[in-house]
């Protein structure tokens, strides 16, 4: 059903202001329509968990259509930063794309490791759009029982 202007009520109306002054305060974060070829480049931080288990930390972060060449992960002074890029395919001849939401652009996330860790022990693993990072506990670090004598 096609909206014409004389039934315009006063609820769009108001609506339209108020989308405006999103847009206006906050660009095009809010904005319902796509102009031409601008792409959501909001920053974009991947979803990530952190699990410790008796041995050492797992951290895990989605990165949904990235590839393992798309991902670059450091660890210096005991920080471990994971950075990378989801780009925008703007070789897409055949879409007219009418909404984008997801976000495109750099990340960089970075997590402070605790001291008792071996960093020359990480690995680092990528599945299915999954980055499994393994940080091993050093032997000291590890909890042990005592015995009683």
């Amino acid at each position: 059903m096609q909206r014409s202007l004389s039934r315009w009520v006063p609820a769009d109306l108001a609506r339209t202001r108020f989308n405006r002054v999103l847009e206006d305060a906050f660009g095009d974060l809010f904005s319902p329509v796509v102009r031409g070829e601008e792409v959501s480049n909001r920053n974009w931080l991947p979803a990530v968990d952190v699990a410790e288990t008796p041995d050492g930390l797992s951290l895990y972060a989605e990165l949904p259509g990235l590839t393992r060449e798309d991902v670059d992960i450091t660890l210096e002074n005991n920080v471990l930063t994971v950075r990378g890029e989801r780009k925008f395919e703007k070789d897409v001849k055949e879409e007219n794309f009418h909404r984008i939401e997801r976000s495109y652009g750099a990340f960089s996330r970075s997590f402070t490791l605790p001291t008792n860790v071996k960093s020359d022990a990480v690995e680092a693993t990528f599945k299915d759009g999954v980055l499994t990072v393994r940080i091993p506990k050093a032997e000291e670090a590890k909890s042990r029982k005592i015995a009683i004598a």
